[in-house]
């Protein structure tokens, strides 16, 4: 764990930090929520500990309080979780070696990671950043979350502290710099106004993959598939006869 550090920026460190505390907030409130809606202490701890997704838990817990069964809840977890399938994709790559490490790769894999692996272009930092980021976001998100749910219902209303909006900002702040890449912005756009558009009229979780459309217009990168400029002798003949004359 400390060669992963020092391979890495202290401003990189510096956001993870940020990233942890604000899903610090996030994870006591779900902790807090689950136990004084009625939940045993258990169920919240070992969804942490299993699932790993805030999204998706907050989104089976309310299934379940609002009077939901069990298989309702496990289908909504399911179907908001399946939009880190793309992103397994985009960091494969980090996970190399035997099973066990990519099997615990593949359950570190979040929005966070995911989006400080796409801000670094060398394989070591990408590497140094994932792991770095998914076991404290694992270790600060199951504390907060036992916290939280040993407080219970001391909080209250825990919208009304507006913690539910520090996740999504987060998540916003660690996208922007992506966003100065015209195809990114395209997608992002394109995705945004799809899952926008739907979510009035499909369940929770679906507008989130239909977002997914927003990648059929990204486009292909300017000469990505024709390979570098090979000079083309004939081109440079007419200069070579013009510097004789």
């Amino acid at each position: 764990m400390r060669s992963l550090l020092r391979t890495l920026e202290h401003a990189t460190l510096r956001d993870i930090a940020l990233v942890c505390l604000a899903d610090a907030l996030v994870g006591a409130s779900f902790g807090a929520i689950s136990v004084s809606g009625g939940l045993p202490l258990w169920v919240p701890l070992a969804m942490s500990v299993l699932v790993f997704a805030g999204g998706s838990q907050f989104a089976a817990v309310g299934v379940v309080l609002s009077g939901g069964g069990a298989l309702a809840a496990v289908a909504t977890g399911l179907v908001l979780n399946a939009r880190l399938l793309p992103f397994g994709f985009t960091v494969a790559d980090v996970l190399q070696g035997p099973w066990w490490r990519r099997l615990i790769g593949a359950q570190l894999i979040t929005d966070e990671s995911a989006a400080f692996v796409l801000q670094q272009d060398d394989g070591r930092r990408r590497r140094a950043v994932f792991w770095t980021c998914g076991i404290a976001l694992f270790v600060v998100w199951n504390v907060a979350v036992l916290l939280g749910a040993l407080a219970g219902g001391m909080i209250g209303d825990t919208d009304a502290l507006g913690l539910d909006a520090a996740f999504p900002a987060v998540l916003l702040a660690l996208v922007l710099p992506s966003l100065t890449d015209r195809r990114t912005r395209t997608a992002a756009l394109v995705g945004a106004v799809a899952a926008v558009a739907a979510t009035p009229y499909l369940p929770a979780g679906l507008p989130v993959l239909l977002a997914l459309v927003g990648l059929l217009f990204a486009g292909r990168p300017a000469g990505g598939a024709a390979g570098p400029e090979v000079a083309d002798p004939a081109a440079e003949e007419p200069v070579s006869k013009e510097a004789v004359r």
